[in-house]
């Protein structure tokens, strides 16, 4: 589903600080080379998500859900200096061009990369984060947010991505709704009932929830 008429997606991509030479590279080849290239954060998120790092300055950052490292890059230019990004994904075919766009874009020392299932790869990271990126399985959104929620800071931030899963969360039909549709909308009615935070949706992209730990 496209939220946006055709020309103020233009309008909204040609009013956001260009995009980076590195990351338009990375685009492409994401685009042409790998599947399901939408997974990639592109240029009006990825501005976003390092705007927010920027505003942040976090210190340590998890991610779940590398994909081509896209968001990784966009992360680390915000990081307080030594800081560090924990990032997590099951597919280790995409391991190559992660890596190989890590070191070009100069933030390969910031980012530390895990191959395997985040449900068993958190657990051993012993890190207190200030910002963690989910962006993963849908399925399991529920599962990370309870793994992290005590590894993040009091004042910390969680983010989500594809909360608005292309419009889906508002059909209808919820008797057949299907699996990953399900756990996105348990998660934001979780979010949103859960008193030890504040949180907001941001309708960018594909939605974005933006999440604060207030106790």
């Amino acid at each position: 589903m496209d939220f946006l008429a055709a020309p103020i997606e233009k309008y909204v991509d040609d009013h956001t600080s260009a995009e980076p030479e590195i990351l338009k590279k990375l685009n492409r080849e994401t685009h042409a080379h790998v599947l399901m290239p939408q997974m990639l954060s592109g240029h009006v998120q990825g501005s976003f998500l390092r705007m927010l790092s920027s505003m942040i300055k976090p210190e340590q950052v998890l991610e779940i859900g590398t994909f081509t490292g896209y968001s990784s890059i966009c992360l680390a230019q915000g990081l307080k200096e030594g800081g560090k990004i924990h990032t997590i994904d099951i597919n280790e075919e995409l391991s190559e061009i992660v890596n190989r766009y890590l070191k070009e874009s100069g933030a390969q020392k910031k980012v530390k990369t895990y191959i395997g299932n985040a449900l068993d790869i958190i657990p051993k990271i012993e890190e207190t984060f200030d910002l963690v990126f989910i962006d993963a399985d849908k399925k399991n959104y529920k599962n990370y947010y309870k793994l992290i929620f005590d590894k993040i800071r009091k004042g910390g931030y969680i983010l989500a991505d594809n909360v608005l899963w292309s419009g889906k969360v508002v059909e209808e039909n919820k008797e057949t709704t299907d699996e990953e549709t399900r756990g996105i909308m348990e998660y934001n009615e979780m979010v949103r009932k859960d008193p030890r935070v504040e949180n907001v949706l941001v309708p960018i992209r594909d939605g974005l929830m933006i999440t604060r730990k207030i106790v």
